[in-house]
């Protein structure tokens, strides 16, 4: 049951996305899960209540996308804010199959139905067309449809996913780019070599994804741990061989410094996250009790020294995997 309550119990700073006039907490509320697919042992009603407990420990930004379910991860987005549209940022996302200019305005409409609003702060490309073999459209056509959309007031801001530098150079010659949604986190640093440059240059903000890593960075998976069929994490790469072996050694250094914070290992992470220039962590939750968890990160100030051991620490892990940044044996 969503309360009526219209009143935010936490305030955290807001931060500007890219060069817009939106301002939006640098923790956001990921509903990836909320579509289901790939997870196992998600509820409803306790979603809901997470995304209602992020909004109100201060999560005003909540990131979702049509491809999650099928939109049913926007309609239990709205089913928990719809009633404090006017206080909360919504990011949503158009998918690689749809980027021809009449699918986009579609997919929009769709997604403007879902959410149950007229307009959508942020809309991002969720993946560069040609991704899952889906038909290859030039970026000036999925462009000129976004531009139109901005220009109508159907959107307020436009950003990329999964894209490369030189993809996201080439889709900044047709228009204004606020956002970069790429996986990353203390133990998954591709992009940090390829496209965060250019995000600085840019002004444009960092909108980290999978950003505990599908979970390994809180510390709760042991060292034999097995996933269930059908949860996306059992083609995780870091849990997988010597590199999960790793990851469980870099979380052995990392508990000191968190225990000195008296925080959790994922705050520990998710902090460390938030303190890279222009980024904002991502996070998921499937109960309120960790969506509050999540928000007590923004709180977080870590001290240089800590934040230069820390990123020494991560490298122990990421140092060890290739250049690829998808972050699945999709098979």
């Amino acid at each position: 049951m969503v309360r009526t309550t219209h009143s935010l119990s936490t305030s955290m700073n807001l931060r500007s996305l890219g060069t817009s006039e939106i301002q939006i907490t640098p923790i956001v509320m990921g509903t990836w899960q909320a579509g289901k697919r790939g997870w196992v042992g998600v509820e409803d009603a306790s979603l809901v209540q997470a995304i209602r407990a992020a909004y109100e420990a201060g999560i005003t930004t909540i990131d979702t996308a049509e491809v999650y379910g099928d939109g049913y991860s926007e309609k239990l987005v709205a089913a928990a804010l719809s009633d404090v549209r006017d206080q909360v940022v919504y990011a949503t996302k158009v998918f690689a199959n749809h980027l021809k200019a009449d699918q986009v305005i579609a997919a929009c409409e769709g997604s403007l139905q879902r959410l149950k609003t007229d307009y959508i702060d942020l809309y991002q490309i969720h993946w560069p067309s040609g991704a899952f073999n889906s038909d290859v459209v030039p970026i000036a056509e999925t462009m000129g449809a976004l531009n139109q959309l901005k220009a109508q007031g159907k959107i307020r801001a436009i950003g990329v996913s999964n894209f490369s530098r030189s993809q996201l150079q080439e889709a900044l010659q047709h228009g204004r780019i606020d956002s970069l949604q790429p996986p990353y986190s203390l133990f998954w640093r591709q992009a940090e070599q390829d496209a965060l440059p250019l995000c600085r240059e840019q002004a444009i903000t960092v909108l980290a994804y999978s950003s505990l890593a599908q979970g390994l960075l809180t510390g709760k998976f042991g060292p034999d741990h097995q996933f269930p069929e059908g949860d996306v994490r059992a083609q995780n790469k870091l849990f997988q061989g010597d590199t999960y072996q790793a990851a469980q050694q870099a979380l052995d250094r990392l508990r000191p410094i968190a225990d000195k914070y008296q925080i959790s290992l994922g705050n520990l992470a998710l902090a460390w996250l938030m303190a890279q220039p222009q980024t904002c962590a991502i996070v998921g939750a499937r109960n309120p009790e960790q969506a509050r968890e999540n928000a007590q990160a923004a709180e977080v100030q870590l001290s240089d020294a800590d934040l230069a051991e820390i990123d020494q620490i991560g490298r122990s892990v990421t140092d060890r995997l290739d250049e690829n940044p998808v972050m699945w044996n999709f098979g």
